[in-house]
């Protein structure tokens, strides 16, 4: 099978594709993919650390606001729409998947030029312009949550498999969780509440967490926190103003990024973060209560759409993020921590929305597509 998968931009676009190159290549070790990307996103990095090759083009989220800035977007983007179609003639893939951002329109308009079926991954509970638009030249939309279904109107194929994400459930072993536990500088004395806001950070949340550590808040449960490597020094500087060495805070261990995601996530009884769809997908598969405080002016307001899925299971607990103080955060995570049997029960609410096995329901789509295509 040859595969062209169009992922560009942010983690959110470029992981799900990563992971379903990686199925295609279990099912078929024989496939050929390359990834469709520009130059500026994180799919330099992620996309070569995966082992796939990546092939960049013009390609930029346009406007509808008139401007000197936006008529060059337009431009570079019709010259990216060649650049793809030149693309797809010399590679001439089996199939083109598209998983959401500007990259797919491109993708997209050069698998209909070129007769090669496309499908289109939509993670979000809220789909993105591009998804919206294109999902009428697409053979099949697959979305990562059923609110999404409905939303999503000009295909007649829409299938909900949900976001294949790396992290699974694990069921530790006592000592097992024992050495994850103190390798994390914490204690099993108390519950553990893990805060991160994606792999930039989260200032709002950062800010809030700063006031309880001042505060001396932090008593009857402890925090693992990922600042975000950008947002780490900053934080730092901002604790020694106040006489507080990052190193040595009661019940609080503070990291610039995550690297043991899994392991971390698995063992955490609360989540603190923002409502990424990868983010509200973990969450769910590994049963966990959460408070989301979603990403304000994003499209579509799709952060909220995401933590509405969750909220409305009785599965987490919302805070706007221009609501978000020290006090409410304090008191919402003490409500649910302090409560074992609500963590209990938020948790289960959680898990009647996963979706496991993600990459086999996408990957018998692809398969279907193709076999109808023949």
């Amino acid at each position: 099978m040859r595969v062209l998968i169009a992922a560009a931009g942010t983690g959110g676009h470029i992981y799900p594709g990563i992971s379903i190159a990686n199925k295609i290549k279990k099912e078929e070790k024989d496939s050929k993919i390359i990834f469709l990307g520009t130059t500026r996103g994180l799919e330099n990095d992620l996309v070569n650390r995966a082992g796939y090759e990546l092939k960049t083009i013009e390609a930029y989220g346009l406007s509808t606001n008139i401007s000197l800035k936006n008529i060059k977007k337009l431009f570079k983007t019709f010259i990216g729409f060649r650049q793809a179609n030149k693309i797809v003639k010399e590679f001439k893939p089996d199939i083109i998947i598209g998983t959401g951002g500007y990259i797919c329109g491109a993708a997209v308009v050069a698998g209909t030029l070129n007769k090669v079926p496309t499908v289109l991954h939509e993670s979000n509970a809220f789909p993105g312009k591009a998804v919206k638009v294109l999902s009428k030249k697409a053979n099949a939309v697959m979305v990562s949550f059923e609110d999404a279904v409905p939303r999503i109107t000009n295909c007649k194929n829409v299938v909900f498999t949900g976001t294949p994400v790396n992290i699974k459930k694990q069921d530790y072993g006592i000592n097992e969780k024992l050495k994850i536990i103190k390798n994390m500088g914490l204690t099993e004395t108390k519950p553990i509440v893990l805060v991160f806001g994606g792999s930039q950070g989260a200032q709002k949340i950062n800010e809030a967490i700063i006031s309880l550590i001042e505060a001396k808040k932090i008593k009857n449960y402890q925090i693992y926190w990922s600042t975000g490597p950008k947002q780490y020094d900053i934080i730092k500087m901002k604790l020694n103003e106040k006489n507080i060495n990052i190193n040595n805070i009661p019940n609080c261990k503070i990291v610039p990024y995550i690297y043991n995601m899994e392991e971390v996530e698995n063992i955490a009884d609360l989540v603190v973060a923002r409502s990424g769809a990868m983010t509200i997908t973990e969450i769910a598969n590994l049963a966990k209560p959460s408070i989301l405080i979603p990403l304000p002016n994003v499209s579509k307001d799709h952060q909220m759409h995401n933590a509405k899925v969750l909220e409305k299971v009785g599965a987490a607990k919302i805070i706007k993020n221009a609501d978000l103080t020290d006090e409410i955060l304090q008191n919402t995570i003490e409500n649910i921590i302090l409560d074992k049997s609500k963590c209990i029960e938020m948790g289960k609410n959680a898990f009647k929305i996963s979706t496991l096995n993600a990459e086999n329901k996408i990957y018998e789509v692809i398969k279907k597509v193709m076999n109808e295509r023949k």
